[in-house]
């Protein structure tokens, strides 16, 4: 099979050859620029020195480019958007460091000038005249959001302050799609993972709008979460507007790359805590449930795409709901979090729900644990899950930096190892 028939056929719940593997094709499912960089150097693929490109500042995510694939044996490759989390383009590539020393690529705009402290700030499209809206401390591995909230007055609250994001998609955007699509389904035979942004409901990550020059409206993310519920009506409206937009830019990106994609990341709202859901059943069903509905509706009556989303924690009690609003994929199945016993999930929605992550945990084994502990973890997830298709094999979340680099290689070595049918 190739990659991309082995990934349909795992959607499909139907066993392919092997078990398909994901590292890198989304935002959330791909690693540290610096752990990519010790990757690479303990698979001798680049001379020592050889920078990395960071292809998701924001979370400084590195790029797994086509011989780190087909090295380790990757299925999916993403189908980024034209712009980054602030703004600017992935273009105008320029050397930099880490703190950590890591050499890396990272794109012209992006700010490498630290500021007296040490920490780096980061300016929406890369405009250093208006005040920034992401800082890396110093030492750190990522940015942090910097919340620009103006006080807000309930009287004069507009819908279009919160939806300033969600506008009608540009030629430039949709001509990007349309050649990126064609590109990576022409030149590999991954699946395709696309980003096209504008379907995620209140996903906290986007609501300090890092990418605005001057964000209005609530932008605060305690604020954002208290207004689900003191201003749950003026949250519906947004979502009403947000929604209306995003169905109308997907009919024009489907035009355009048609059925090259093989699943889109719809939304990366997150639901649960390590404890339990985040939010009630109720207000699941209530706010968030009606517009994944529609757009899932729309996914699966027009195209033949499938619904990925994302949600951390323990989300047990809301996949039932996630299933109904007609969601293909769960990710990243946060099998350390409470009622996320990973037997469990595969016998109550195996049948249906296609598990893409779940393999091993991020937060504790992969770091802390032992070569051989992360093996087992390894073994054990790719047993319970393998079985009928629907499993595709990643990380809980993104691969974090400074773990050890044996750990990673156990987690390859034995993965590929069992993979097969």
């Amino acid at each position: 099979m190739t990659s991309r028939e082995r990934v349909m056929a795992s959607l499909n719940h139907r066993e392919p050859d092997k078990v398909p593997f994901d590292l890198g094709g989304s935002s959330v499912t791909g690693m540290q620029v610096s752990t990519v960089y010790r990757l690479r150097q303990a698979l001798a693929l680049d001379p020592p020195g050889t920078p990395v490109k960071v292809v998701e500042p924001y979370q400084m995510l590195g790029e797994i480019a086509p011989d780190l694939m087909d090295a380790i044996g990757i299925d999916v490759v993403c189908l980024w958007g034209r712009k980054t989390m602030f703004g600017f383009e992935s273009k105008d590539w320029k050397e930099w460091r880490l703190f950590d020393g890591t050499p890396v690529l990272v794109p012209g705009a992006f700010n490498t000038e630290p500021e007296p402290n040490g920490d780096i700030l980061m300016y929406p499209e890369g405009d250093r005249s208006i005040p920034p809206s992401g800082r890396m401390p110093r030492d750190g591995y990522y940015f942090d959001a910097i919340v620009r909230q103006d006080p807000i007055d309930d009287e004069h609250l507009r819908v279009e302050d919160n939806t300033e994001e969600f506008a009608p998609i540009s030629d430039v955007d949709l001509l990007h799609f349309k050649e990126q699509a064609e590109r990576l389904y022409s030149r590999t035979d991954k699946a395709i993972l696309a980003a096209f942004g504008g379907t995620a409901f209140g996903d906290i990550a986007l609501v300090p709008a890092v990418w605005l020059r001057h964000p209005r409206g609530i932008r605060d993310v305690e604020e954002w979460y208290v207004s689900t519920l003191t201003r749950k009506e003026y949250v519906r409206a947004i979502f009403e507007k947000q929604c209306e937009i995003a169905l109308q830019n997907l009919a024009k990106i489907h035009e355009v790359v048609g059925d090259r994609v093989t699943a889109v990341f719809a939304t990366g709202t997150d639901f649960g805590t390590q404890c339990g859901p985040f939010i009630s059943v109720a207000a699941y069903r209530d706010l968030y449930q009606p517009f994944h509905r529609e757009v899932n509706s729309w996914i699966h009556k027009n195209t033949g795409w499938k619904s990925f989303i994302h949600s951390c924690g323990s989300v047990y009690q809301l996949i039932p709901y996630f299933i109904e609003s007609g969601f293909d994929i769960l990710n990243p199945v946060q099998c350390s979090a409470a009622q996320m016993d990973p037997a469990r999930l595969k016998a109550q929605f195996g049948d249906v729900l296609t598990f893409w992550g779940g393999s091993i945990d991020t937060q504790k084994t992969l770091p802390f644990g032992t070569p051989e502990q992360v093996a087992e973890e390894v073994r054990s997830r790719v047993e319970i899950f393998r079985p009928g298709g629907g499993f595709i094999f990643n990380a809980i979340h993104n691969v974090q930096a400074g773990l050890p680099i044996e750990n990673l290689m156990a987690m390859i070595e034995t993965f590929n190892a069992c993979r097969d049918y």
